[in-house]
């Protein structure tokens, strides 16, 4: 059985690599190699095309090969609840939680993940068209990138967008370089 992966440097789909190279399918009678296929849109493209038995991914991104989860099951999770971070370029000096101070600004989302921080913001009462904040893809995430996390450090360093809305490794390189600080880390309850 084959075992489709999205990217093999960010923790966000390790718990599924680790569980088939540590042998846990294999003791449970399935022999299941994990393949890279980049990015998860065109891993579940290869699920629904019979490519591959699993995808180790994103459970919204089935939606890009799946209308309204026909053909496809959610069989487990490989995190719990939001796993995404807010972080927005140092120079602007936005504090941590001041949503506010979000007016105006361009920030990076992947597709589908992007409608997370959407509602965040319009619960909090910034709808983001009213508000020009402008949410739409990192520029270079799509087609042939490695890793959509690094590619939003890399935008923000280069000043391309104003902010991300992206896992813990992209934001752990973008505040570890200096480029970044983090505005909301839902994980800890912020938003």
């Amino acid at each position: 059985m084959k075992l489709a992966i999205p990217d093999l440097i960010s923790n966000s789909y390790f718990p599924a690599l680790a569980a088939a190279e540590l042998g846990f399918f294999a003791r449970e009678g399935l022999d299941v190699t994990a393949e890279l296929i980049f990015p998860v849109d065109r891993a579940y493209e290869a699920l629904r095309d019979g490519e591959v038995d699993f995808v180790g991914g994103a459970a919204h991104s089935a939606l890009a090969a799946f209308t309204e989860w026909r053909g496809v099951k959610l069989l487990g999770a490989l995190a719990q609840r939001m796993y995404w971070f807010l972080v927005m370029r140092r120079e602007l000096g936005i504090a941590r939680g001041d949503l506010a101070a979000l007016k105006g600004r361009r920030i990076g989302a992947a597709p589908w993940v992007e409608m997370g921080l959407r509602g965040l913001l319009t619960a909090a009462g910034l709808e983001p068209r009213r508000n020009d904040i402008r949410i739409g893809p990192v520029p270079g995430a799509t087609g042939t990138s490695v890793n959509f996390g690094l590619t939003a450090a890399q935008a923000l360093e280069r000043g391309e967008i104003d902010g991300f809305w992206a896992n813990g490794m992209a934001t752990e390189i973008a505040v570890t370089s200096g480029t970044g600080t983090v505005v909301l880390d839902v994980r800890r309850g912020d938003g």
